[in-house]
């Protein structure tokens, strides 16, 4: 009988008589977990989330200082590049000018001394041209007497000769002048 009066009862759970029982267990059970965690564990689990956010917050602003400095020292390498692009501009520009100088002095003086070797090659063969029919003509006596000689055999009078010789060279000269 007792197995009956047991199973009569049914779940203790339900029956009203235990429930004063089973909430000051569950509000002491509760309660105790609720010390617990709001005492000791959350506290833990609040400053670990608050050194990790701070952290965070470090990080980021390291970050951006040295994004911040980055960026800076990224303007400086550009201006020293273009202030060396700029000065190898001018190198090159100075260079180029003093080489077209030189240049220049070396045509000009070139140009000079052309012309003086010109004025010189001009004046010798005018000179060489103005005296060459004289001794064209004095050669050319020495040779015809020279034949006539050799020809007839007795000496041929030089005025003569020089005569007819200058004869045919004025006929001459004024052919190759007119030309």
């Amino acid at each position: 009988m007792e197995a009956f009066a047991a199973e009569s009862g049914g779940m203790p759970q339900l029956n009203p008589e235990f429930w004063v029982s089973q909430i000051f267990w569950l509000i002491i059970t509760f309660g105790i977990l609720y010390v617990v965690l709001s005492k000791l564990i959350l506290p833990k689990i609040s400053a670990n989330l608050e050194n990790r956010k701070s952290q965070i917050l470090e990080n980021i602003e390291a970050a951006e200082k040295q994004r911040e400095e980055s960026e800076q020292k990224i303007k400086e390498y550009e201006k020293i590049i273009q202030g060396s692009k700029n000065e190898a501009k001018n190198y090159f520009k100075q260079a180029r000018e003093e080489v077209l100088k030189d240049i220049s002095i070396k045509k000009e003086t070139l140009e000079k001394e052309l012309d003086e070797e010109v004025n010189k090659a001009e004046i010798e063969i005018k000179t060489f041209r103005d005296s060459a029919p004289e001794k064209i003509k004095k050669i050319a006596v020495e040779t015809s007497s020279d034949l006539l000689q050799k020809l007839i055999g007795a000496e041929v009078n030089s005025s003569s000769i020089s005569a007819i010789v200058e004869d045919l060279s004025r006929k001459k000269m004024v052919k190759y002048y007119d030309n």
